[in-house]
């Protein structure tokens, strides 16, 4: 479980990036910034950047045929309305065009603008072509423009080009403050680049005083991306060095290194490490939570231990931390995996009688993982559960469970739910056609008889079966020929 396994964790500083939803051209056609323009002239040039037809040149021939005059207000409202129908090739051509044909110079805040607009987009040759621009006429790149700009290159596996603007940012008129620093440390240890991260921080540590916190915890989350628990714990140490309490996200961070390390070279050390960090976490006044023990059961069940799972969903009742549904999604995933159906089923009555309200993904998964091992008989059980809970969106579930009953030759009870279904007016992505017997082909599992064949068979077993076959027969043949010979002489 991915979500599980990697928590949410989001850069430390502040972005107060213009988000606004869709609006519609009569929204446009009323805004006050647009005095001059009347609905039709926005409405044409709304048209003129979304449309699909034609090219880039057809886009600027139309651009030069605008007869309205242009505003720097209104080319920002325009790229924010056509973002999400224009391609980012449309309004990179329109912002280049506005620029060269506006009458009204564009201001640096339309630059920073639409930088953000293509970095949020990945695109990384508008975003190159608009920051040079931006750079040779001396335009001011905006703090908050750089850190965008820096989580998305790192994301492109652009890292080192995020690095050389930031070592460059005087040239872009942007301060190298404890923003900027913040930014990148940021971007970079996001994606597990925590070396070149404290590099930036060394040299930069006169600029960065009383973010600390928030620079170790980076630096923490880096080196946990790359499962370095050396590392990792070096930061720890440092933070406790530096008297910065390590708090609960820095363990559960350090956590989920520790345990995906264990899953790929210790499983065994699996539940002993991970109950000795949480020791630690306690003696810093630190609680684990039902997330510090998801951490934990997540990697318990996809090496499957079983024993070990149960162990600590038995540990987190007794030390005051109550499950939640997905604790117990995990251990019943285990459970149902290692072919323990029953004390499956026994737990999801407990996790019920608890009064935990589970996500319909609970039942998705696990209704889903019981088809494939050909369990409808307990699959039929959990759903029935689902629809006890009436949590919903039980559409998905019938779509599964009815193909694969008549699959299975079940075609009466495929019927049943079928019709329990259209009762419940639950719309079916299932034909109904899947109910006929002439139409679906019954699947009928047949036994694989295996021949041993010892022509061109290079086994060493089956070489020595046949080596000591033929012994054998040779001592039986040897035995009759003894007999014969000894009754030819008694017989003369």
């Amino acid at each position: 479980m991915n979500f599980i396994m990697k928590p949410t964790w989001r850069v430390f500083f502040l972005r107060t990036i213009i988000q606004q939803k869709y609006r519609n051209l009569s929204c446009i056609s009323h805004s006050i910034s647009l005095p001059t323009l009347s609905a039709n002239e926005v409405q044409e040039l709304y048209g003129i950047v979304t449309t699909p037809i034609g090219g880039l040149d057809d886009l600027e021939s139309s651009l030069s045929n605008f007869t309205a005059s242009l505003s720097s207000s209104l080319v920002t409202q325009v790229i924010d309305s056509c973002k999400a129908e224009a391609s980012t090739r449309r309004l990179l051509r329109f912002f280049l065009w506005s620029r060269n044909n506006l009458k009204s110079n564009l201001e640096d805040k339309d630059y920073n603008y639409a930088i953000r607009i293509f970095a949020e987009k990945k695109d990384h040759t508008a975003l190159d072509i608009l920051i040079s621009d931006l750079k040779k006429e001396g335009r001011a790149m905006e703090t908050e423009t750089y850190g965008i700009v820096a989580e998305a290159l790192v994301k492109m596996g652009r890292e080192d080009e995020a690095i050389g603007i930031f070592k460059n940012l005087d040239k872009y008129n942007c301060p190298l403050d404890r923003f900027t620093i913040t930014a990148i440390v940021s971007a970079l240890c996001a994606k597990g680049h925590a070396k070149k991260a404290e590099g930036v921080v060394w040299h930069h540590k006169d600029k960065i005083s009383g973010l600390e916190p928030c620079i170790y915890r980076s630096l923490l989350y880096g080196w946990s991306e790359q499962k370095n628990v050396k590392e990792a714990r070096r930061i720890i140490k440092e933070m406790k060095s530096a008297r910065i309490k390590p708090d609960l996200f820095c363990y559960n961070t350090f956590l989920r290194c520790l345990c995906e390390r264990n899953v790929q070279h210790n499983p065994s050390g699996l539940m002993p490490d991970s109950l000795n960090v949480m020791i630690e976490m306690r003696s810093y006044g630190i609680s684990p939570t039902s997330i510090s023990y998801n951490i934990l059961l997540s990697c318990l069940g996809r090496v499957r231990r079983v024993k070990e799972s149960c162990q600590i969903l038995d540990k987190m009742k007794k030390s005051g931390c109550s499950p939640d549904w997905m604790s117990y999604y995990l251990v019943v995933r285990v459970l149902y995996l290692t072919k323990r159906f029953g004390k499956g089923n026994k737990m999801v009555d407990e996790m019920i009688e608890e009064g935990l309200v589970p996500d319909r993904k609970f039942y998705y998964d696990l209704i889903g993982i019981l088809c494939g091992m050909e369990r409808l008989e307990y699959a039929l059980e959990l759903f029935g559960r689902m629809k006890r809970s009436s949590l919903g969106g039980y559409g998905p579930v019938y779509d599964v469970l009815i193909p694969k009953l008549c699959r299975g030759g079940n075609f009466e009870r495929g019927r049943e739910l079928w019709d329990e279904a259209m009762n419940m007016g639950v719309s079916l992505c299932s034909s109904s056609n899947v109910l006929d017997p002439s139409v679906t082909e019954v699947f009928k599992p047949t036994r694989k008889v295996e021949k041993i064949s010892l022509v061109g068979c290079t086994s060493t077993k089956v070489k020595g079966m046949a080596k000591k076959n033929t012994g054998q027969t040779m001592k039986k043949k040897h035995k009759k020929m003894t007999l014969k010979k000894s009754e030819k002489k008694k017989g003369g």
